[in-house]
């Protein structure tokens, strides 16, 4: 039986084993941003130490990969001031936000700022890992994958512990073409 699965037009590359596929051509950079901008996403926040003290992004890229076993994965950009830190890191922690956590959001996607430096708004867990406070959601995992894509980094993580909080109901940030937005009753279609 065949595959759902499109192939992809092999390179000469393949004939080498190396079975790359050929990236030449495709959408042009800004077209690929326009498309990439009417596709909605939830956002989250990435957090990680590799014993250099924690470091954090925001990210629209998470996604769930497999239930069994449990895995997320999200993507983080090569030239990212957390890379370094996520390249190295054995555990991340992936917080899934509220609209209430928009300030946390922008904090978290301002570069060379620090992140960090409000105690009251972190701590650590019980395995070192940085954990936001407030959060509705959050899942601690371990790198299990990394992969360089283009200017990116794909991560896969195998999810270990979870925490959702009483206010998990809260309506989700949302980022959609360069804008915050929240979901709730009045944006619900009928299934």
């Amino acid at each position: 039986m065949g595959s759902i699965f499109a192939r992809a037009e092999a390179s000469p590359n393949a004939a080498s084993g190396r079975g790359n596929t050929s990236l030449v051509g495709g959408l042009p950079a800004e077209e690929f941003k326009l498309v990439s901008r009417n596709h909605a996403a939830g956002v989250a926040v990435i957090t990680a130490d590799a014993g250099e003290g924690p470091v954090g992004l925001t990210a629209t890229s998470v996604f769930s990969v497999s239930a069994e076993p449990p895995l997320f994965g999200f993507s983080l950009s090569c030239a990212s001031s957390s890379a370094p830190t996520i390249a190295k890191a054995d555990t991340v922690v992936i917080h899934l936000l509220s609209a209430r956590q928009l300030a946390a959001a922008r904090l978290f996607a301002t570069s060379g700022v620090d992140r960090f430096a409000d105690p009251e708004s972190w701590g650590r867990l019980a395995t070192g890992e940085p954990c936001l406070h407030g959060v509705p959601v959050w899942i601690r995992g371990r790198i299990v994958g990394r992969m360089e894509a283009g200017g990116s980094m794909v991560v896969t993580v195998h999810a270990l512990q979870s925490h959702i909080a009483p206010a998990a109901g809260d309506a989700p940030l949302v980022y959609h073409n360069r804008t915050w937005h929240q979901l709730g009753d009045h944006s619900m279609l009928p299934a």
